[in-house]
């Protein structure tokens, strides 16, 4: 009888180890999470913070918590890959929407685009499977040669933060985390894991960290991933000063830090300092690694061991487990998310949206845009124009349903109405491959650089247009990961071409296609240019519509367009503030920011430079008159100011502007920049309409970061308020104190 017993005994005990011991959905989300962690075993914590396949980490099936699969972003849903290769997975079902790039979503300067962008992303995320997409990434636009600008949402700390909050509020939405990246001060390519960045207490606080605090306080952001550089020597992804203090303590974030692939170098940072769950590790998030790569990540059996030998406790693992456990209870085990959807007419219609009001319209010298196309004869002229820009550029890279070329695009618009031809121009990258996504063109042309511009040439003389659409593309040392540019000039002899153009056709147009600002020497013999950016899936019917006036363009530029770099704060401090100097032993380069908060349009201002197009720039088809600004309160106690302005479309076409509040110390006992961006609104008006906008600020718009009491502080006294269209057309001013 005993023996029975003890067999029923164990088999009961096995029916309990094999049977899913299911969470109950009822209690908040507090609660699962610490119901849960009291049933996890030491193995199944451990399992839980570390990647177990290039993009996945394991769930507890024990308790029924299923795998979680992260994946990029953050202009679209990135095809899978096979379990342990970089390798395409070779599915039917993971095409997607090519969003436009981030770059033109702030350009766009409307929040709810933002917000629109970020849901349409989660639903095709949702539809995927993915509970985490690897998006936004909002680092600072430093320097026009970051490799990475076109990620990102421009030079200014205020703009990023407004755009920021809405794009993970609408991810978010649908079950779907964000994971906001890099955080932080990653603004280099070249040697990313080497670089040690110094930067004042200050710059940090003012410049480089307010988009990722806003996504964290106000977006609730339930993921953050961490950058691939240094800061005090201490890689980012596990820093006691970012994550733990700033990051954790300071800001309350209760999410997970999430490593990004290949950023952990430490066991015991990534232990103590701040890294909940690891990927990449050993496998340098590129290439192959050992076999068992996952099993020798530093959160992983080396940890666990650890912990058995009494080298470390649990108060760090558990606090990790919990944060994961959060994440699964907000995503993958939140039996509300709705269904997702893939390549929806809505999604597409996001896509053309971000577009439309995300180009640029930077010059218009004579009025030549739109073009009036009727029995017109248009000449296209350029790579760009034909060449898809969906696959390249690193971890952004897409397999998207479609692609319409900005030459397809025309002849779409165009059938029937004008006659479009079409010259090449000039040869760049000819390739359409990157990890093992093919654009499926075959874009190789053998004639010479001076042939091609003779045939263009040629075919312009005839032309009633030419627009040439050049610029960068997503090859190496251009926009793409990896690397940083070389120079701010354009590639591929594009100089040569569009001087030789201009020279024979009045009626010239250039389109520049890229995440980033490009030198124009010959800017004053072209009449129209435009800003094209990465437009994604719609690319070809955004910048067809902008072209012909279906669209009436209102998009800002994110950051100053300079001349040179002569004009770039980064650059005006040796080779020690960019692009940093080795350390002996070649280990690890330190990069000073010399330049502080003097970045973009500050630097500038501070130094009295005019650039080639202002941070904030962008015209109309129609005109607008910005007056009569009002301090509603013009003396405040607590910071919280109101303005009100007077907008009026002074043209003839319906169009939208954007209204922009900078505001000026007036005397302060630290040095402050010349003016600040500190509220905006875009505003949509019919011909003669006049709208009264509201821009309302607070104590932080008025505050510098104090070193000394390691806190914001504003001081008394008087400040001015301007307001306009662009940093460098301010048309009113207000007067108002702080007591």
């Amino acid at each position: 009888m005993k023996k029975i017993t003890l067999l029923l005994f164990a088999f009961a005990s096995l029916l309990q180890a094999q049977v899913p011991v299911y969470l109950d959905p009822t209690k908040d989300i507090e609660a699962r999470v610490e119901d849960a962690l009291k049933r996890m075993t030491l193995a199944e914590k451990i399992g839980v913070i570390h990647a177990q396949s290039k993009f996945s980490s394991a769930g507890v099936k024990r308790l029924g918590i299923p795998d979680f699969w992260t994946d990029d972003g953050p202009h679209g849903v990135r095809p899978d890959v096979l379990w342990d290769e970089w390798e395409q997975a070779g599915q039917s079902n993971d095409s997607c929407v090519a969003f436009p790039a981030l770059t033109c979503l702030a350009a766009s300067w409307n929040p709810e685009v933002s917000r629109a962008y970020g849901h349409a992303l989660g639903e095709e995320g949702l539809y995927r499977g993915k509970g985490m997409i690897l998006a936004p990434g909002i680092n600072i636009y430093r320097t026009p040669l970051g490799g990475r600008n076109f990620e990102y949402m421009g030079e200014d700390p205020y703009l990023t933060s407004r755009m920021v909050v809405p794009y993970v509020q609408g991810l978010q939405s649908v079950g779907v985390a964000s994971c906001v990246k890099h955080y932080c001060l990653n603004n280099d390519e070249e040697y990313r894991h080497q670089v040690n960045v110094i930067v004042s207490d200050r710059a940090l606080h003012e410049i480089y960290l307010p988009g990722f605090e806003a996504a964290v306080k106000e977006g609730k952001a339930w993921g953050v991933m961490g950058a691939y550089n240094l800061y005090k020597d201490e890689h980012n992804c596990h820093n006691q000063y970012t994550l733990n203090k700033i990051l954790k303590k300071d800001w309350g974030f209760d999410g997970v830090l999430v490593s990004d692939w290949g950023g952990a170098h430490d066991f015991d940072q990534a232990v103590r300092n701040g890294l909940d769950m690891e990927f990449g590790t050993w496998t340098d998030g590129l290439t192959m690694g050992a076999t068992n790569a996952y099993d020798m990540y530093y959160l992983s059996k080396q940890y666990q061991k650890a912990i058995v030998e009494g080298k470390y406790t649990t108060k760090e693992l558990d606090e990790k487990v919990r944060r994961v456990l959060r994440l699964f209870f907000r995503t993958t085990m939140n039996k509300q998310r709705p269904y997702g959807f893939l390549c929806s007419e809505s999604h597409y219609e996001v896509a053309q949206k971000v577009a439309a009001e995300g180009i640029v319209l930077l010059q218009n010298e004579g009025n030549i845009l739109p073009i009036k196309p009727q029995g017109k004869k248009i000449l296209v002229v350029g790579e760009n124009a034909i060449k898809m820009m969906t696959v390249g550029g690193g971890s952004s890279s897409l397999k998207a349903q479609h692609e319409i070329s900005p030459l397809e695009g025309l002849k779409m618009r165009l059938k029937g109405i004008g006659n479009v031809d079409f010259a090449r121009g000039y040869v760049g990258d000819v390739g359409g491959n990157y990890n093992g996504v093919s654009t499926g063109q075959n874009l190789k042309d053998d004639r010479t650089p001076e042939v091609l511009i003779a045939e263009a040439v040629e075919k312009a003389k005839t032309a009633d247009y030419v627009i040439i659409f050049g610029g960068l593309n997503k090859s190496d040392y251009q926009d793409c990961e990896g690397h940083d540019r070389k120079s701010m000039e354009l590639p591929y002899g594009q100089d040569k071409l569009i001087t030789a153009i201009a020279a024979v056709n009045k009626n010239t147009i250039y389109v520049n296609i890229s995440g980033n600002a490009v030198c124009m020497p010959w800017r004053k013999q072209v009449p129209a240019i435009v800003q094209g950016w990465f437009l994604g899936s719609e690319a070809g019917i955004g910048l067809a519509d902008v072209l012909l006036g279906n669209t009436n363009p209102s998009g800002h530029l994110p950051f100053t367009w300079y001349e040179n770099l002569s004009q770039v704060g980064a650059h005006s401090f040796g080779e020690a503030a960019f692009p940093g100097i080795w350390r002996e032993g070649k280990k690890i380069i330190d990069e000073e920011y010399k330049e502080g908060i003097y970045v973009g349009y500050r630097w500038t201002d501070k130094q009295k430079l005019k650039p080639a197009f202002a941070f904030g720039h962008g015209l109309s088809y129609t005109t607008f008159k910005v007056s009569n600004l009002k301090a509603v309160n013009a003396v405040t106690t607590d910071g919280n100011m109101t303005f009100t302005v007077d907008v009026t479309n002074t043209g003839s076409m319906e169009g939208s502007d954007v209204v922009q509040l900078y505001i000026t110390d007036s005397k302060c006992s630290v040095d402050r920049p010349v003016k600040e961006l500190k509220a905006f609104q875009k505003v949509s008006l019919k011909p003669g309409e006049t709208k009264t906008v509201t821009l309302k600020t607070d104590k932080r718009a008025l505050s510098f970061w104090d070193e000394a009491s390691d806190d914001w502080k504003a001081e008394p006294g008087q400040f001015v308020a301007q307001a306009g269209d662009a940093s460098d057309r301010l048309t009113c001013k207000v007067k108002f104190t702080l007591q």
